[in-house]
């Protein structure tokens, strides 16, 4: 017994290393940026990587918010977000509910296209042919549309209506209730936990998409904040703000400084929001993908 607790012991010390290297490894990051882009300027050309600042300096972030640009951006990134996320839900929403019906005729042939779709597309440049052809280049609608509904999240959607108890539909038409009506007055509602997920997912890829900006908009004022991110980052060029309002003496910032101040204004937003989704997060995945 003596020996198996020693091994037991042994192996959850072994486990609880591996638990805090795994967790260093995806922390450090994001506290090395957090530290870089309020260090002096001098000290981060100095000592090149930092995590604990002895010279605090904020010039990063006034340089990137001396111009609309950004700010800008931000709006741009976040109505793309909030509008693209609710369409997304909607249109998934309203396609896998019926699809979730058991006696919908052609429901496995659509599955299947479904599922051919997650495997196979039309490409980038039919892609591109069919939003200009719809008037939706230079719009920010183009960032929303093409990818409507995810085949994935479909999937989870609707496995997450078929384990609804059937009582709740009959009783609802029973009661008079159409399809619309239960789908938007019982089914919804009792699905929480998946639209949290749902949401989440679809959420995160709006905020992180730039290639599809990249493009179908080709006027800098409707580039979400990726684009931007991008721009700073691959190439290396930190006078996107006017310095001149800060005096003729002003230098403006290493490109380095303005890098990581633009990586924390644009990560932020999503680690704001995730801690109000994240308890509903993996119980709706979860339920959403024991049916397949």
């Amino acid at each position: 017994m003596a020996d198996k607790s020693i091994a037991g012991r042994l192996l959850d010390g072994i486990n609880y290393l591996l638990l805090i290297l795994i967790a260093a490894v995806c922390v450090v990051p994001f506290i090395y940026i957090l530290a870089a882009s309020i260090t002096e300027p001098a000290e981060l050309i100095k000592k090149g990587f930092i995590l604990f600042p002895t010279k605090l300096s904020l010039v990063g972030y006034r340089y990137i918010l001396s111009t609309d640009v950004i700010l800008s951006s931000l709006g741009v990134s976040v109505f793309i977000t909030v509008a693209g996320t609710m369409a997304n839900l909607f249109f998934t929403a309203l396609m896998a509910y019926p699809l979730a019906q058991k006696d919908l005729m052609g429901v496995s042939l659509i599955m299947k296209l479904v599922v051919f779709s997650m495997l196979f597309s039309g490409g980038m440049i039919p892609t591109y042919l069919v939003v200009k052809e719809t008037g939706l280049l230079d719009n920010p609608a183009a960032l929303i549309v093409p990818g409507l509904i995810s085949a994935f999240n479909l999937i989870i959607m609707r496995s997450f209506f078929q384990q609804l108890p059937d009582g709740l539909e009959e009783a609802a038409r029973i009661d008079g209730c159409s399809d619309i009506a239960i789908l938007f007055r019982i089914v919804l509602p009792l699905s929480a936990p998946v639209l949290a997920s749902l949401a989440l997912f679809y959420a995160v890829g709006h905020w992180n998409s730039y290639f599809n900006a990249i493009l179908y908009i080709n006027d800098n004022a409707y580039w979400p904040i990726q684009v931007w991110l991008r721009q700073i980052v691959i190439l290396a060029q930190g006078g996107i703000g006017d310095s001149a309002q800060f005096g003729e003496d002003f230098i403006p910032p290493p490109a380095e400084t303005v890098k990581m101040a633009v990586i924390v204004l644009s990560t932020l937003p999503i680690l704001v929001v995730y801690p109000f989704l994240q308890k509903h997060f993996a119980k709706g995945a979860l339920l959403g993908s024991v049916k397949g």
